[in-house]
């Protein structure tokens, strides 16, 4: 599917300390990225998007967190600081981009495939925005940081996106 001029699976991610993160990687598999902050009052979500991730990683489904500090400054953190607050604090181990854009002008190319894809309710307007991608590599839907990783909604849809 392509959306805003790009294919899902020509887009990468950044990664700190050089290097990208492809997202062909995950071709036929389900993704949820989400945009993280260190000292947010969701921040504590990274403990449920940890626990998502070992329960459904073996069934093949990717996280991608995406460290942004557009949202009150409240990703003051830098590169490896970063993933050490997550892995410190909450065991993270599914993979984080570098701190990027996630609105705006300057918005790494996936959010605008989102936008694209799912209509401009889909653009984060906090931290721990949620876009899940099915194993087809259609955006499948968004969800506020007012969903939880826990939350049903969430885990039924996951379900659907193994579908294709």
């Amino acid at each position: 599917m392509r959306a805003d001029g790009a294919d899902l699976y020509d887009l990468t991610f950044p990664v700190h300390g050089g290097g990208n993160l492809p997202l062909a990687q995950y071709r036929g598999r389900p993704i949820l990225v989400v945009n993280t902050a260190s000292r947010c009052g969701f921040t504590p979500q990274l403990g449920g998007m940890q626990a998502l991730w070992k329960r459904e990683a073996p069934n093949g489904l990717a996280i991608v967190g995406v460290p942004c500090n557009q949202f009150g400054g409240q990703e003051p953190l830098e590169g490896e600081a970063i993933k050490a607050f997550c892995a410190t604090s909450f065991g993270v181990d599914f993979p984080l981009t570098a701190k990027l854009d996630v609105k705006g002008e300057h918005a790494h190319p996936f959010y605008r495939w989102a936008r694209a894809a799912l209509g401009p309710l889909a653009v984060p307007r906090w931290n721990f925005w949620k876009i899940l991608v099915g194993a087809d590599g259609r955006a499948r839907d968004w969800y506020s940081p007012l969903t939880k990783p826990e939350a049903g909604r969430l885990g039924r849809a996951i379900a659907r996106a193994y579908g294709g």
